[in-house]
C-alpha cells in the first residue's frame, strides 16, 4: 500500500510537470508582463483579483514548485505592502498545508523508513521533542538550506504536529514574505519608495540576523547532533 501511494504521488507530479511543460503554466504565473492584466483586475474588482491571486499562488507553490519570492513580488506590486503581505502570507501558508498533507499521506509510509536510517536526520526530525522540531522549522524557514517548496513536502514525512507546522510556517515565513512584498511595493510606489525600501532593508537585516543566529546556535554547535 505504501509503495502504491508513492507511485501515485510520483505519477501525479510527472503528469503536472508534463502539462506545465506543454501549457507553460509556471511561465505565465511568473511572467511580470502579465502584471498590467492583474492590475486592471485590482482596479475593477479587488475581491476577485485577490481570489485569482490566491488560487494561482496556492497552485504555483504547491504543484508547480515555483519560488515563493515570485508570489511575494507579485503581491507587493499588485496590492501594496500591507494587503500584499497578508494575501501572500495566507496563500503560501495554505499551499504549504496542502503540500504537507500530500507528503504525509503519500510519502511518509515509504520515505520515513529510509530517512530515519540516517542517525542525524532521525535525531533532528523524529526523535527530538516537539519544541525542538519547532526550532528546526524556524531554521529551515529563515535560513535558505533548501527550497521552501521541497520543505513543505519533506515536513509531511516527519512526526511534527500539523498545528505546530502551520503556525510555525506562518510565523517564520512572514518576515521574509514582508521583506519581498514591501520591497516590491517600494519599486511600484514612487511616492513612498524610500520608506518602503528602508523597511524592506531593515526586514532583510533582521531576517538574516535571526537566521545566522539560529544556524550558529543550533546547527554549528551541533545541539541536534548530540
Amino acid at each position: 500500500m505504501k509503495d502504491k501511494k508513492l507511485w501515485i504521488f510520483a505519477g501525479t507530479v510527472l503528469v503536472i510537470f508534463c502539462f506545465n511543460h506543454i501549457f507553460g503554466w509556471s511561465s505565465y504565473i511568473s511572467d511580470l508582463d502579465n502584471l498590467a492584466f492583474f492590475k486592471q483586475g485590482v482596479r475593477e474588482n479587488l475581491p476577485y483579483a485577490i481570489a485569482v491571486y490566491t488560487l494561482l499562488t496556492i497552485a504555483g507553490c504547491t504543484f508547480l514548485a515555483l519560488p515563493g519570492i515570485t508570489f511575494a513580488v507579485f503581491a507587493g506590486l499588485l496590492f501594496g505592502p500591507v494587503l500584499g503581505t497578508v494575501c501572500c502570507s495566507a496563500a503560501t501558508t495554505v499551499g504549504a498545508a496542502l503540500a504537507f498533507g500530500a507528503g504525509r499521506f503519500f510519502l511518509k509510509d515509504s520515505v520515513k523508513p529510509m530517512v530515519s536510517r540516517n542517525r542525524y536526520l532521525n535525531k533532528w526530525l523524529f526523535d527530538s521533542p516537539e519544541e525542538n522540531k519547532l526550532f528546526v522549522l524556524a531554521i529551515t524557514r529563515l535560513v535558505p538550506v533548501f527550497p521552501y517548496n521541497l520543505q513543505n513536502f519533506a515536513y509531511g514525512i516527519t512526526d511534527i504536529k500539523f498545528s505546530t507546522y502551520i503556525i510555525g510556517s506562518l510565523v517564520f515565513m512572514l518576515p521574509g514574505t514582508a521583506m519581498y512584498t514591501v520591497g516590491a511595493a517600494g519599486f511600484a510606489d514612487q511616492e513612498n519608495r524610500v520608506l518602503y525600501l528602508t523597511i524592506a532593508a531593515v526586514l532583510a537585516v533582521g531576517v538574516m540576523g535571526i537566521g545566522v543566529f539560529l544556524k550558529k546556535k543550533y546547527i554549528q554547535e551541533g545541539q541536534y547532533g548530540k
